[in-house]
């Protein structure tokens, strides 16, 4: 374990509270946080530089009645007042160098998508908040096999979701850790420097998660401070729940300030095991202004006319409402930006319209804090040393009697009247491996009352995974393939009416306790899940720990790594499921309903670390075909056979569910259409 003996605080002002389990709750003095500084209105973008235009792209094709759409790829300059009250929660913004006007200056790479003829778009801004630099949303809403990082041609474009709905589409930077290339967005933001000049100095943590066996060095996300290896601390172990194995100082050694190898020469990490290095680290960057950056951006492409050089906003009057789109990594960064006050321009305006978050959980992310890692995710197995878990967890402000804090994720823009409408979506998975009941529960485990924030929708889609993959990779059964991008683009659709029409997107739609729905991983009887032959089911999960980082976590400072727990406070539970295995509750797409298979959002992993929950990923078992196939192999489950007698029926079950699912605005009708037409197509029963 590293404790620092001692570490310079911030001059930014941060405020202090008394638990070491959140940073910057401070019930006591909320009034001066949010009006007790000066409110410059100096946040800004100061100027764009456009370094290349592709109009039309993609090809030259065009969507619908919007017709085609051009390419602007760009850097942004921003600056912030570090004493402005809506800047001073950032994690060392007191120790970055600042310009002769006194602000503090970043850059980061823009990318925008828009109609040629703006008067045809629908004066939407479509804003994702990229993913460890990537875009992610021309896969899951477009349904695009291609492209990556730069969608061009008319194949990357997928379906055309997005642009045939009429939305101008951007992205930006924010992830300070994010390396270049492979057009990935990144941002430049400035490394906190202690008042004399000197470095920052102060523990720092890394994990390795060894799934291979060629791995021969690791590379760290800070510099060393001192390459005298007796000051750092290397150890493994397979599962999370072993005690961890130092590995000797002779046994490994930096090879520069930024990379470490085991010895000899040439020796491998082990496949399947996890390593955690713990280090003194210099030169910590200022990645919390990153949120800022989000919000500037945003209210510029929305307010602005030119910048300071004047040049145009290429958005400029064709922005009526933004809604933010956000997948797992950035969804946590998304709760945070909500939650730390993010959603207030510098002239006191809300940014984001509507906010829909997808696979993000309950929790936040190291992303405020000194020495962050923005790439570090929770899992039951993975990363569960990071300050990732934190109260609050839900929306909805309330008392945790653990910490004896009152609080939640809509606090300041409670205050502030900047809060937006929200969707949050998430799969099985977040229930499994990233405690996801916390987002809908109070700390103490018992349903919060979902109309006391009725500008949030919460859905969970059944039995989905994560991510939807193939193949077993490092698991131990097949992956689950179902894919929540229909479900998604119904969501958008409802959300956009939500915001523009005032109409009421659907009632969220859940596990509960109240009903028997949401329920402990363990036993296996009380989740209802069937006993399936050769398939393992243990009830692992994330647990809801406590962790001690030390005194000065409130101020985003970690002083013990690895940190203290401080116990399994906060009760985590799963959803029930039928006969089947398949969740009873939420929002059962085709798939699920109308089912071929056993689909679960959990999976556990194969190899050295076999039992431990599988990441990310879910698994699909198929059922048996016929009733003497399945009595054959001693399956519970009912066959194919005899669910559906026939393929028209089958057909007629899929077509019954996704009629109904349209009619409920889960579904749009195309992809209803397409379900059917598949089930129509598939060899089921024939």
């Amino acid at each position: 374990m590293w404790v620092s003996a001692s570490t310079r605080l911030s001059e930014g002002g941060h405020p202090v509270a008394e638990s070491q389990n959140q940073p910057f709750l401070f019930a006591t003095v909320l009034s001066i946080l949010l009006f007790g500084f000066t409110q410059s209105g100096s946040a800004r973008i100061t100027r764009i530089v456009i370094t290349s235009v592709q109009s039309p792209t993609f090809g030259g094709a065009s969507f619908g009645n919007v017709g085609q759409y051009e390419k602007l790829v760009a850097r942004a300059f921003g600056e912030l007042d570090p004493n402005d009250r809506r800047n001073v929660v950032i994690t060392d913004i007191g120790l970055a160098p600042r310009n002769t006007r006194g602000m503090v200056e970043y850059s980061m790479d823009i990318y925008l998508l828009k109609p040629v003829d703006m008067s045809k778009g629908n004066h939407r801004l479509f804003f994702e908040v990229n993913n460890r630099g990537n875009k992610l949303c021309f896969r899951s809403l477009n349904d695009s096999t291609s492209g990556g990082n730069d969608p061009s041609s008319a194949a990357d474009a997928g379906n055309g979701f997005l642009m045939s709905k009429g939305y101008s589409i951007g992205w930006t930077g924010w992830d300070a850790t994010v390396e270049p290339g492979d057009n990935r967005l990144t941002i430049t933001v400035p490394v906190a420097k202690n008042p004399d000049g000197s470095s920052v100095v102060g523990p720092a943590l890394e994990e390795f998660v060894i799934d291979n066996s060629t791995t021969l060095k690791r590379p760290l996300t800070y510099s060393a401070a001192d390459l005298n290896n007796g000051l750092a601390h290397l150890t493994m172990r397979n599962h999370y729940a072993d005690s961890p194995i130092t590995i000797p100082e002779s046994a490994w050694e930096y090879i520069n300030e930024r990379t470490i190898r085991l010895l000899p020469l040439g020796a491998l990490f082990q496949d399947g095991t996890l390593y955690e290095f713990t280090y003194p680290a210099k030169n910590p960057v200022v990645a919390g202004i990153g949120f800022a950056a989000t919000r500037d951006f945003a209210a510029f492409l929305r307010r602005a006319t030119a910048d300071d050089d004047r040049n145009p906003n290429p958005l400029a009057g064709a922005v009526q409402f933004i809604y933010s789109f956000s997948i797992s990594q950035s969804a946590r960064f998304m709760r945070d930006f909500l939650y730390f006050g993010f959603n207030e321009d510098e002239q006191g305006q809300r940014v984001f319209d509507g906010i829909d978050n997808h696979v993000g959980g309950g929790s936040g992310g190291f992303f405020n804090y000194r020495f962050a890692q923005p790439d570090r995710t929770h899992r039951q197995h993975i990363a569960r040393w990071y300050p990732e878990l934190q109260f609050p967890f839900a929306n909805q402000v309330i008392l945790d009697p653990v910490t004896g804090q009152t609080d939640g994720r809509l606090r300041r823009c409670l205050v502030t009247d900047t809060c937006p409408k929200i969707i949050e979506t998430n799969s099985e998975n977040e229930y499994w491996s990233k405690a996801g009941s916390l987002l809908h529960t109070d700390t103490l485990g018992n349903d919060l009352n979902l109309d006391s924030a009725p500008n949030v929708r919460i859905y969970m889609f059944s039995s989905l995974p994560h991510g939807a993959a193939t193949g077993s990779s490092i698991c131990q059964q097949p992956r689950n393939s179902v894919s929540a991008n229909p479900g998604l683009r119904g969501l958008l659709v409802a959300l956009d009416e939500w915001v523009s029409h005032g109409t009421e997107p659907p009632q969220s739609q859940l596990p509960r306790r109240s009903n028997g729905t949401l329920v402990p991983s363990f036993p296996q009887g009380s989740v209802g899940f069937p006993q399936i032959p050769d398939f393992k089911y243990n009830g692992l999960l994330h647990t809801g720990d406590m962790l001690n980082f030390g005194p000065l976590f409130n101020q985003g400072i970690l002083t013990v790594l690895p940190p203290v727990i401080k116990g399994s406070v906060y009760p985590v539970l799963v959803p029930a499921t039928d006969h089947d295995g398949n969740d009873i509750a939420g929002v059962r797409l085709p798939e699920i309903a109308v089912p071929l298979a056993t689909y679960t959002g959990w999976a556990l992993r194969a190899g050295p670390a076999g039992g431990d929950g599988c990441d990310g990923s879910g698994q699909q078992i198929a059922f048996a075909r016929t009733r003497a196939e399945r009595i054959g192999n001693g399956d519970p489950r009912l066959s194919i056979e005899e669910r559906y007698k026939t393929h028209a029926r089958y057909v007629k079950a899929v077509e019954k569910v996704t009629r109904q699912l349209v009619k409920e605005r889960f579904l749009l009708k195309d992809d209803a259409e397409k379900y059917i037409r598949a089930a129509e197509a598939s060899n089921v029963l024939r």
